[in-house]
């Protein structure tokens, strides 16, 4: 009989160890998203929701970069799959999206 590989013991532990930030970050883009497409401008000359668009867009992207940097260590990609990347990504994306169409 074989033992399993320490490896493969410690995967489940590793896995819950390294989603807290992802899904923490995820957490944060999707909150900035959020609120970058629920601010809205009073009119053109409401210059501080426009600044509010542009700073909940550019900290959805950051976080949502955030998520790919950390996903892009081997070690988190050894035992992560790609789609856990994949809602920060949507929200960044949508985030993105905004601050083109806000500008």
């Amino acid at each position: 009989m074989t033992s399993p590989s320490p490896v493969d013991d410690d995967r489940g532990c590793l896995r819950m160890v390294l989603a807290v930030p992802l899904v923490l970050l995820t957490l944060v883009a999707a909150c900035f998203c959020r609120a970058a497409l629920t601010i809205r401008p009073s009119g053109p000359w409401d210059d501080d929701a426009y600044a509010g668009i542009v700073l909940a867009c550019v900290l959805a992207v950051g976080a949502a970069g955030a998520v790919v940097g950390v996903w892009l260590l081997p070690s988190v990609r050894r035992v992560m799959g790609w789609w856990w990347t994949g809602p920060a990504v949507v929200s960044g994306v949508i985030a993105a999206i905004r601050y083109v169409a806000a500008g």
